[in-house]
């Protein structure tokens, strides 16, 4: 019998490829996301390609309402959720705080943090009630280091890496798996988003090196969630071969 996972933020980068990993190794799918039509393209190529049931939740996580109507209309069939991968996170812009502006640091902050908390706070309830399931935060290197002009998005990876070890101490009582991941530098939309649709930018982030993929990534959660129930990954690092820090590379 196929588990459910709930993906957030599955419409691109490491969300995409955590739901097509995981179609292909016995799940069936919760995905959310901003874009429809991106949420639907996936669909569609993962009941093609796979075994896998699909049901698409359109919705932001960063609006506490959109995501309480959405999260509470999944079917009774769809209830029993044994994944929980907070996923949906960006970075947007590099700032100073001294230059900061303030509606960069919401959509972090809202989407980051508050997110999370509030698709945790929804789905956790019914895994405490069975006293079983595996939640797996997307976090970062940024989460355990700093860099100049990120200080908004470290500060809200940092938050990522405390919400994560403390939730695993609440929930240790019902049994349930509380895991973080934390990449380095991953080719995905992320450097998109952070220079505002700048592609120019985006590609230099990437030139000289070999970054991480969104598909190692999701091998990563896909090792996670198949460990044995007695066994928590409570996180892991991982980093390009080409970068030892947030801030030190090897480019060619």
């Amino acid at each position: 019998m196929r588990k459910i996972a709930l993906i957030t933020g599955a419409t691109s980068g490491i969300g995409k490829a955590t739901a097509e990993i995981l179609a292909q190794n016995g799940y069936n799918l919760i995905l959310t996301g901003r874009r429809m039509e991106l949420l639907t393209d996936l669909s569609s190529s993962i009941q093609k390609q796979t075994e896998a049931k699909v049901h698409l939740l359109n919705f932001d996580v960063r609006d506490l309402q959109a995501t309480e109507k959405a999260l509470n209309s999944i079917p009774t069939e769809w209830s029993d959720i044994s994944v929980l991968i907070n996923n949906a996170g960006l970075a947007v812009g590099l700032n100073p705080v001294h230059e900061g502006v303030v509606d960069d640091w919401e959509r972090m902050i809202d989407t980051n943090v508050k997110g999370l908390l509030y698709v945790s706070k929804i789905i956790s309830p019914q895994m405490v009630a069975k006293q079983a399931g595996h939640i797996i935060n997307i976090s970062s290197i940024a989460g355990h280091e700093y860099y100049p002009n990120g200080a908004a998005y470290c500060g809200t990876k940092h938050a990522v890496k405390a919400i994560t070890k403390a939730m695993r101490m609440e929930l240790l009582p019902y049994g349930i798996k509380v895991s973080a991941i934390s990449p380095g530098m991953v080719d995905t939309e992320f450097s998109l988003v952070r220079f505002k649709g700048d592609k120019i930018k985006a590609d230099n982030v990437y030139q000289g090196l070999t970054p991480l993929y969104a598909q190692d990534i999701a091998e990563s959660i896909l090792f996670m969630v198949n460990r044995p129930l007695h066994v928590n990954i409570e996180e892991l690092i991982i980093m390009p071969t080409d970068q030892a820090s947030a801030r030190d590379y090897r480019r060619r």
